[in-house]
């Protein structure tokens, strides 16, 4: 909807979209509901004729502004329940696999120093912080919404000047919007980072949504200059979850493969087997 009203969902349709129980919510039904109801009344009236007879104070007009702040500084969601909000509670990586997985992330992004990375599945940003901690303006973008509400929470409560999460599809990313598509650009338009991060994300793409290797090098490719990614074999458990009720069409899904195909977009610098499992870390630079 906000690709649509770039400048803000409208009252009445915000109005019509919520429970009736917030009807009952003093601050909503005064800032949303009725004010929609009062925009209706007088849509066709001159700013003289809505005027009329009605006046307003300055300690009025203070009293619900603070009334509007006091709404929505109240008004609270809980991060839980979505797909992804538990991963790492629920991931197959023994505690010495996710610890050589950090260890070689670290390494690598130490070792290239970026000044700017985007995490692409980064759910609540555990290895953005490692591209952050280096001082790196680091994006963590994530498909679930409260994956991200959880990322940003910690950001602010840690204070975080340069890590940003925000939610993105990256089968659908923005787009560029608003007049002669140049008021916000698209999320190649914003790039390219100096690193890009995709790690336990090619499964995703390749099999829930069958997008095939060559397309995801030549996205990710556009995305960054390097290119620290993760394979997932078909034998991890994660991935056996997703073939469950797939047929199985993925004859290309092989680490063999995925190698030979990203090497056309990538020189393929350092590779790695992640210890007690059969995954693959991968550091490329972009041809």
């Amino acid at each position: 909807m906000l690709r649509v009203y770039i400048d803000g969902i409208p009252l009445d349709i915000a109005s019509k979209l919520l429970p009736n129980r917030t009807r009952w919510n003093l601050g909503l039904s005064s800032h949303i509901h009725l004010h929609a109801r009062a925009q209706a009344r007088y849509a066709d009236m001159t700013i003289s004729e809505a005027r009329r007879g009605r006046k307003i104070s300055k300690q009025a007009l203070l009293g619900l502004i603070e009334s509007l702040e006091a709404t929505v500084l109240g008004l609270k969601w809980e991060p839980v329940g979505t797909e992804w909000v538990e991963y790492y509670d629920s991931t197959n990586y023994t505690e010495v696999a996710f610890e050589h997985k950090m260890e070689l992330v670290a390494e690598w992004l130490e070792g290239l120093q970026p000044k700017t990375a985007w995490d692409l599945g980064a759910n609540t940003g555990v290895f953005s912080r490692q591209a952050a901690g280096l001082g790196a303006h680091t994006v963590a973008f994530d498909i679930d919404p409260a994956a991200v509400e959880q990322n940003y929470r910690q950001v602010k409560k840690d204070k975080e000047q340069n890590l940003l999460p925000l939610v993105l599809e990256l089968t659908n990313p923005s787009t560029s919007l608003g007049w002669a598509n140049r008021e916000r650009d698209s999320l190649v338009g914003r790039g390219p980072a100096d690193v890009v991060l995709a790690l336990a994300l090619i499964h995703h793409l390749a099999i829930s949504n069958n997008v095939l290797f060559d397309r995801l090098s030549d996205i990710l490719a556009e995305l960054g200059k390097w290119l620290i990614v993760e394979f997932v074999p078909k034998a991890d458990s994660q991935v056996q979850k997703l073939l469950k009720n797939r047929e199985e069409i993925f004859i290309e899904y092989q680490r063999e493969a995925f190698e030979r195909i990203l090497a056309k977009r990538y020189i393929i610098r350092k590779s790695c087997q992640i210890r007690t499992s059969e995954r693959w870390l991968y550091l490329m630079e972009r041809r």
